[in-house]
C-alpha cells in the first residue's frame, strides 16, 4: 500500500516561489470575484477559501446531523437544500473530505468522510453488490439503477478511504458493464459514452497509486488506449461525448463536443502517459487542450459548455466545472497564461453571499442562474485548488 495522498495528480513544479498572502484587486463588478496578478496570488486566495470557508461549511451545513449523509446542495446563503440523495454526491463528498485529511489539511475531515460513506454503504448497496443511483428523502430507493458513472466515483472514494477489499470486489462486479468491442457500456439511454469511461479511468489511476493489484493498471491502460484509438478524432484532436456500439462518434445533435471534457481528459492522459512513457498520450493531451481553448470566451474569461463538431460555439452558457478543468489542464501542461485566465474566470463563481458556496451556471450574457450550489461541484473545485496550490509551491 502506498500513500493515498497520491490519488490525485501531481502538478508541482520545482523552484516555484512561495505564494504571497496578499489579496488581489477586485474585477469588473458586473462579473464579481477578485482578479489575480499571478498564480501565486491566485493560489493563496483559493487555498484560504477552501480551508477557511468551503471545507468547514460543507462539513457542517452540508451534512445531515442525524445520519452523517452528505446533502445535495446548499443555497447561496449557506442553508441546506436536500431534495434527494444521489450516489455520486455521497461518493464525491467522501472523496473530498478523505483526501483533505490525507493531505494534512487541519480539520475533522476524515471522520466526516468515514461516517458519510459508511451511511452510504448501509443504505444504497443493492443485493448484487452494486449501488442504487438515488434515494428519496424518505429513504426509498427512487432509482435502483446501477450506473457505471456512479460506480467510478464510488471507487474513487474508496481509494481515498483505503477500502481495498471492497473496491476490488466492486471492480469485479463492473465486468457486467464490459462491452465486446472494448471498454464498458453505461446503463440507460446512451450506453456508449466518453464521460463514464473518463471517470472510471480516473478511478483506476487513483487506485493504481494506492494498491499494488495489477488489475487497476490494466483497467487504466485499457481506457487510455480506448481514448487514443477510438474516442479522439484523429483529424481534429477532439473527443466527442456519444458513440455507437463500434465506438464511432454519433453525428448531429448527439455529436456535441464539451470543452470541459477536453481539458479533463487532457489532465488524465498526461498523467497516464507520463507514468507509461507514452509520448502519444502527451501529444493527445496537448491537442485536446487546444480544442478546449476554442471554447474560451475572453470577454467573460470563461470556457463555454459546448462546441459543434466543427469546433464552433454551440452553447455560450458556462457551468462552473469546465472552469476548474481548464485550470487543471493548463497547470499540468505548463500553460501559465491560460491557467491565470482560468483562475480569474473561476473566481466569479465563488462570489456569493455566504463564503464557501458557489454559483453553478453562467448565462451567455455573464449573469448567473439563481439556484442552490450543487455538492457535486465541490469535487471539481477541490481538485483544481489543490493542483493550483501544488503548482505555486504551497506544501501539501
Amino acid at each position: 500500500m502506498r500513500s493515498s495522498s497520491k490519488a490525485i495528480g501531481e502538478a508541482s513544479r520545482p523552484g516555484r516561489s512561495r505564494w504571497r498572502p496578499e489579496l488581489p484587486s477586485r474585477r469588473d463588478p458586473r462579473l464579481g470575484g477578485p482578479e489575480f496578478a499571478d498564480l501565486s496570488a491566485a493560489a493563496a486566495w483559493y487555498d484560504g477559501w477552501l480551508r477557511e470557508a468551503a471545507l468547514p461549511l460543507w462539513a457542517e451545513a452540508g451534512v445531515d446531523p442525524e445520519d452523517g449523509g452528505f446533502r445535495e446542495a446548499l443555497t447561496w446563503t449557506g442553508a441546506p437544500h436536500d431534495p434527494r440523495r444521489r450516489s455520486r454526491v455521497q461518493a464525491r463528498q467522501a472523496f473530498v473530505y478523505a483526501t483533505a485529511a490525507a493531505e494534512g489539511i487541519p480539520g475533522p475531515w476524515l471522520a466526516a468522510a468515514q461516517r458519510g460513506f459508511d451511511r452510504f454503504l448501509d443504505q444504497m448497496r443493492r443485493e448484487d453488490g452494486l449501488f442504487v443511483a438515488i434515494l428519496g428523502r424518505d429513504g426509498a430507493r427512487d432509482d435502483r439503477t446501477a450506473y457505471l458513472y456512479e460506480h467510478a466515483f464510488i471507487l474513487l472514494a474508496m481509494a481515498a478511504l483505503g477500502r481495498v477489499d471492497l473496491a476490488r470486489e466492486v471492480r469485479g462486479r463492473l465486468e457486467a458493464f464490459r462491452h465486446d468491442a472494448g471498454g464498458f457500456r453505461e446503463a440507460g439511454e446512451w450506453p456508449f459514452q466518453a464521460n463514464a469511461s473518463m471517470h472510471l479511468f480516473e478511478a483506476a489511476l487513483a487506485w493504481e497509486a494506492v494498491d499494488d493489484d495489477a488489475g487497476w493498471a490494466a483497467m487504466a491502460d485499457e481506457l487510455g488506449r480506448l481514448a487514443l484509438t477510438r474516442l479522439i478524432d484523429p483529424a481534429t484532436g477532439a473527443l466527442s461525448e456519444f458513440f455507437d456500439r463500434d465506438w464511432r462518434r454519433l453525428p448531429g445533435e448527439q455529436g456535441l463536443i464539451e470543452p470541459g471534457h477536453q481539458f479533463e481528459w487532457a489532465w488524465l492522459l498526461d498523467r497516464w502517459g507520463a507514468a507509461r512513457g507514452r509520448a502519444d498520450a502527451r501529444a493527445a493531451a496537448v491537442r485536446l487542450f487546444t480544442v478546449g481553448r476554442r471554447g474560451f470566451d475572453p470577454r467573460r474569461n470563461v470556457v463555454v459548455d459546448a462546441l459543434t463538431q466543427d469546433l464552433a460555439v454551440r452553447d455560450g452558457a458556462a457551468r462552473l466545472w469546465p472552469q476548474t478543468e481548464h485550470l487543471k489542464a493548463a497547470l499540468t501542461l505548463g500553460d501559465e497564461a491560460a491557467a491565470l485566465q482560468a483562475a480569474n474566470g473561476l473566481a466569479a463563481y465563488l462570489d456569493t453571499p455566504a463564503r464557501g458556496v458557489w454559483r453553478e451556471r453562467m448565462r451567455a450574457d455573464g449573469s448567473f442562474v439563481e439556484e442552490p450550489s450543487p455538492a457535486t461541484s465541490f469535487y471539481h473545485l477541490f481538485l483544481a485548488i489543490r493542483e493550483l496550490a501544488r503548482y505555486a509551491g504551497e506544501p501539501c
